[in-house]
């Protein structure tokens, strides 16, 4: 195996990790870790992750699995389900699996942990990466900031899904979130 750094990447679907995998393994030893309670509902889960599961035979990296905890992202937003996207709700969203990242990085002794969700039009990637930078110093951890949206990223990615026949969804993934699509 190549002596790269390790990174514990934070996976919310199959083609944007299709995408980013395959740019950061230039570069690093990528582990999955795919950790999203907030998809809505579970069949459209179980999907996203059996897609993810076909991208990480694909490009050969672990996958890890995160426990699936609907009623608990629902207590952690009901306050905020009126917001729009990229709203508090989606801060509070972001806040969480980026907690639970750093937590799974910190319980791997992997010191760098990001996410792949910047490649979406709907995320802030302000917001994302200053929720990283706070995770990572609680954590004593190393946030790898990024905009994979940059350099036409999205568009790969969507044209990457269709050539290897993967799902795309057409929503962030949460209950109201497909209010938008």
């Amino acid at each position: 195996m190549e002596n790269k750094p390790k990174i514990l990447a934070h996976l919310c679907c199959a083609p944007d990790a299709l995408y980013v995998v395959g740019l950061l393994q230039k570069s690093y030893q990528v582990i999955g870790y795919f950790y999203n309670p907030n998809i809505h509902p579970e069949k459209e889960y179980r999907w996203r992750l059996e897609e993810t599961r076909r991208v990480a035979r694909y490009l050969e990296f672990n996958l890890i699995e995160g426990e699936y905890d609907a009623d608990l992202w629902f207590k952690l937003t009901e306050k905020f389900k009126q917001e729009p996207e990229k709203g508090r709700r989606c801060h509070i969203c972001y806040a969480w699996r980026l907690k639970k990242t750093a937590e799974k990085a910190k319980e791997l002794g992997i010191p760098l942990f990001t996410t792949i969700m910047s490649i979406s039009p709907w995320k802030s990637v302000a917001i994302l990466n200053r929720i990283g930078r706070m995770t990572g110093r609680k954590y004593r951890l190393d946030f790898l900031e990024a905009d994979f949206k940059k350099k036409d990223g999205f568009n790969q990615s969507v044209l990457l899904s269709k050539q290897f026949g993967l799902y795309r969804q057409n929503y962030c993934g949460c209950l109201y979130s497909q209010r938008n699509k």
